[in-house]
């Protein structure tokens, strides 16, 4: 095995982003180093992005170490999430081993990134069922 081989992904794996519900983590832009949870890829690209794409929903805040003399209220604020999502391009998405079994594929589509409204409404059903899962 080559060192080019290595770096170029083709013996790594690196290209192979996964389907719905494999871990990533976003390489670059302002959610850079998040994890992110891919809903949907879109391999071959399409006519907007005629790149190797996918549509992933991350944590932009992440709960926060809770410890056993805090009371209840105090873990239920420490416990909350920030979801975000996102249109990604797959070279910008580093492939993790881990999967979540939580499904957002009913909620979050790529019509719901169109307009303003269906995105926050989405974002807000995907912070609830990550705080139901965390």
């Amino acid at each position: 095995m080559k060192f080019r081989e290595i770096i170029s992904g083709e013996v790594a794996g690196v290209d192979e982003i996964g389907s719905g519900g494999n871990f990533g983590e976003v390489a670059g832009g302002r959610f850079a180093g998040h994890k992110a949870v891919i809903i949907r890829n879109f391999d071959d690209g399409n006519r907007d992005r005629p790149y190797a794409h996918c549509l992933v929903a991350g944590l932009a805040k992440y709960p926060k170490k809770v410890i056993r003399k805090d009371s209840a209220k105090k873990t239920a604020k420490k416990s909350r999430v920030k979801a975000f999502l996102k249109v990604v391009n797959n070279s910008h998405i580093l492939p993790t081993r881990y999967t979540l079994d939580v499904d957002l594929k009913d909620i979050v589509s790529v019509n719901t990134l169109q307009s303003r409204d269906k995105k926050v409404t989405a974002a807000k059903e995907t912070k609830a069922r990550f705080e139901d899962r965390f």
